[in-house]
């Protein structure tokens, strides 16, 4: 029973500050509203700060949160060749606009005494990543690093290749243009044909 209370006071305190986080961002959303010339009281702008508020606290979520944490779950197999999980679709907002940025992540690692994840952790790792205001640059190195850290593999290779709306709708106005950032660690760094390899799979 203790436990029970204990964690129906936990969910309370969450839902509380999700509670206050959202008017904040509803009334900022106003303020933003009337700034830019709109009246936030006509018809179809009235709930516009709710279904904003509510947005960035699913698009933001990942705020304050490690993502390393995403990798609950290791188990060691007599495997000792390279896993990648490609094609990994993911969005996120660039802190320098708060314009949103998407593409796909490839994520690849080469275990070390057999340990591994599931591939949805890796899958989470970028979900987690991506959740905040974001960078491309940044967000390739915390993936890599997550899994470095948690698996402790004998090489990460992470490439990211995502389109930015602050360089589509605005300032160079140049839509479909792709930026593809990568980290390599470890083996993949260290030994060319180790890196060439990754790389070529990410590549096919």
């Amino acid at each position: 029973m203790t436990e029970k209370i204990q964690e129906n006071n936990i969910i309370n305190v969450i839902k509380n500050d999700q509670d206050s986080r959202k008017e904040k961002i509803e009334n900022a959303i106003r303020e933003i509203l009337s700034a830019v010339g709109e009246d936030y009281e006509r018809s179809g702008l009235l709930l516009t700060p709710s279904r904003v508020a509510r947005m960035y606290l699913e698009i933001f979520s990942g705020i304050n949160k490690d993502p390393k944490d995403e990798i609950t779950i290791t188990y060691t197999e007599d495997h000792d060749e390279v896993i990648l999980v490609r094609d990994i679709s993911f969005y996120s907002v660039c802190e320098h606009h708060l314009l949103p940025f998407h593409g796909i992540a490839h994520v690849a690692y080469l275990p070390q005494n057999g340990l591994i994840t599931g591939l949805s952790k890796i899958a989470r790792v970028v979900e987690c990543a991506s959740k905040r205001p974001q960078i491309q640059e940044r967000m390739t190195t915390q993936i890599a690093n997550a899994i470095l850290e948690k698996l402790n593999p004998l090489g990460v290779a992470v490439v990211l290749e995502a389109e930015h709306m602050c360089m589509s709708m605005r300032g160079i106005k140049k839509p479909g243009s792709k930026t593809v950032t990568s980290v390599l660690k470890g083996i993949f760094q260290t030994n060319q044909a180790t890196r060439a390899e990754v790389l070529s799979l990410i590549r096919t």
